[in-house]
């Protein structure tokens, strides 16, 4: 199993930057990716950025450009660094670890954080 605790959230203005981080524990050397989701109130839970552990990304379009992932393998952790956030990034922003329950590496499972709140208003 792997545990995840979000941080870095809270409140911004408009054209401002937060930056979250994201520690992994347990099972951590299963982890083959690592992610940001989020979900506004009353919307589906959508991906906002994945690396895996060869460093590859994903970007949602609305953020390409204004967020960047980035991963510390030897802290375990995964930050997402908001820039430019607008009234839109507002939403619970919930990390998510991809990785193998078994020695072989045939059977995938995910965990997600607890979530942690972003709000950008003025």
């Amino acid at each position: 199993q792997v545990q995840l605790v979000e941080s870095g959230g809270g409140l911004v203005q408009p054209g401002g930057s937060l930056r979250l981080s994201c520690a992994a524990s347990g099972s951590i050397f299963s982890i083959y990716a690592m992610g940001w989701y989020r979900q506004a109130p009353g919307k589906q839970r959508d991906l906002v950025a994945t690396v895996t552990n060869d460093g590859s990304t994903n970007y949602a379009d609305s953020v390409k450009g204004r967020f960047t992932i980035s991963r510390d393998n030897a802290k375990n952790t995964v930050y997402l660094q908001m820039n430019s956030l607008k009234p839109e990034d507002t939403a619970v922003y919930y990390c998510n670890a991809q990785y193998y329950r078994d020695y072989f590496k045939i059977i995938k499972d995910n965990s997600w954080g607890q979530g942690t709140q972003v709000t950008v208003s003025s």
